[in-house]
């Protein structure tokens, strides 16, 4: 979709120089590019219509809206469309700068410079909105119109450098609401729903898994005295998901209340399954006081749970965001996230670092991704936490990681060489972490990997690299025990069969 403006601007040079110049939209830069490689998170189309005197790029959506990135790394939607952003660009530009010599002297009259500008300005104005039909709006209109254009930057429209794959920062201090909000909205209306009596409700949110947990997370936050039956509903109906996050927090909030004729529920739900009878430990035999099933579960709810969402975890809110078919929230909120850490991992490289940076939430983060399908943030995460172990190990573990992303991820040269290093920690691992490796899964799941990734490079008629893989996988797999070799002899005759197969 063309819009009207940008189609009246590419048909009249006129109207083209008014925009360029005082309003520093200018179509002829398009042509130029942005001055790095970008792209949208969601994977939405990007056109570039115009570019500025800084360094700016101007793109239209595949929406309309229209979003603008400056040269240092900041990015947002500033219209619902390019006829709304010239619109807010020409009501609210200032006349400032020095660069206007010879309209200074043109308006000279002996108010000096900044009289020249303002007459320019407001010239320019005045007939660039009478040829493309905008109408004469306030300032604090504008403003309202670029602060809520501003707003929906994200999630739907988080830019990333298309190379470091980190996010543009917003280009816009205004606050946000906090992830729980948008994600527990639904949970809180049907924890409505619940309190009402609501059968049809009842039954609803009972059959639908994600609608349990949301309603369970509404409970938490906002605790009423006459939730007893219905947690005593959601607890009962959650055992049909065995042992989650949720069904932990039913209990707690059933055990709460104290109600010692609750005990035998609670153990009937802890026996559901061996998970769940872990995860349930603790619980005070029937014939326990009150007192004994209350502090119970207040100690869970101290060391898991609490009445405030601002302090669970952000897994929490992305996982539950993911559920509810909420992508993109929980995809920026994940990548904020990363690009945290990488931050906070470049200032520890310094000499005078505090502290050393913990690995484990990488881990996590790469497998979050994994479940948005985002291979590239998961790569991005993997590599990272990759880098950052010491122990042989757990360097074995986390580059055959990092090799099944790549693989799965079409970069099998990458691969090839991350099982190349891999295998180099095999031959000198420097501790003794790797003494039992040809025994247990790992070494089983090191034998799969490269199988696995030479009969990718066979289907992919990458002839040499097959060739050249095959007998290292052969190796490894002759150093495994018997109980090693489980489940991958299979695989390796029919692998060791493609390649013979390639001409």
């Amino acid at each position: 979709m063309t819009d009207h403006a940008l189609r009246a601007l590419r048909e009249n040079p006129r109207l083209a120089e008014l925009a360029a110049h005082p309003f520093n939209f200018d179509i002829g830069r398009a042509a130029h590019g942005h001055v790095e490689e970008i792209r949208l998170a969601s994977g939405g189309p990007l056109d570039i219509v115009a570019g500025d005197d800084t360094g700016g790029t101007y793109f239209v959506c595949a929406d309309g809206s229209m979003l603008y990135a400056d040269s240092e790394g900041s990015a947002g939607i500033i219209g619902s469309s390019v006829d709304e952003a010239l619109e807010i660009m020409i009501g609210l530009e200032e006349a400032e700068g020095d660069d206007e010599e010879e309209f200074d002297e043109e308006y000279d009259d002996g108010d000096g410079a900044e009289h020249s500008r303002l007459c320019r300005l407001e010239e320019a104005r005045t007939e660039l909105r009478a040829a493309l039909g905008f109408p004469e709006r306030a300032p604090a209109e504008l403003e309202a119109m670029l602060q809520a254009a501003l707003l929906r930057t994200e999630p739907d429209f988080l830019l990333l450098n298309g190379t470091e794959h980190n996010a543009y920062q917003l280009l816009d201090s205004y606050p946000r609401p906090p992830l729980w909000e948008p994600v527990l909205a639904s949970g809180r209306a049907d924890l409505t729903l619940l309190r009402a009596g609501d059968g049809a409700a009842w039954e609803a949110v009972a059959e639908d898994p994600v609608r349990r947990r949301l309603a369970l997370r509404a409970a938490q936050f906002d605790r009423a005295e006459g939730d007893l039956e219905l947690l005593r509903h959601l607890l009962r109906q959650e055992t049909r998901s065995s042992m989650t996050d949720e069904l932990r927090l039913a209990a707690v909030l059933v055990g709460l209340r104290g109600d010692v004729g609750d005990l035998p529920l609670l153990h009937e739900v802890r026996e559901t399954d061996y998970d769940t009878a872990c995860g349930l430990g603790g619980i005070p035999e029937p014939g326990a006081s009150s007192e004994e099933l209350r502090d119970w579960a207040q100690g869970l709810d101290d060391s898991l749970f609490g009445t405030d969402p601002a302090d669970e975890p952000v897994s929490t809110w992305t996982d539950l965001a993911r559920d509810q078919g909420m992508t993109e929230l929980a995809r920026v909120t994940l990548i904020r996230e990363l690009d945290a850490i990488v931050m906070d991992q470049s200032r520890l490289r310094r000499p005078d670092a505090p502290r050393a940076l913990t690995t484990a939430p990488l881990r996590t983060l790469a497998r979050d991704f994994e479940e948005l399908g985002d291979r590239t943030q998961a790569l991005r995460a993997q590599q990272l936490h990759t880098a950052l172990q010491e122990k042989a190990w757990d360097r074995v573990s986390a580059r055959l990681n990092q090799a099944r992303l790549e693989r799965e991820d079409g970069q099998l040269t990458q691969a090839v060489q991350t099982l190349a290093t891999l295998r180099g920690i095999l031959a000198a691992p420097g501790d003794d972490s790797l003494r039992q490796w040809e025994g247990v899964n790992l070494g089983r799941f090191i034998a799969e990997e490269h199988y696995r990734l030479t009969r990718v490079l066979a289907d992919a008629h990458l002839t040499d690299e097959a060739r050249s893989l095959l007998p290292a996988a052969d190796a490894i797999l002759g150093e495994l025990s018997e109980n090693g070799t489980k489940g991958v002899r299979e695989l390796a005759e029919e692998t060791a069969a493609r390649v013979r197969e390639l001409s």
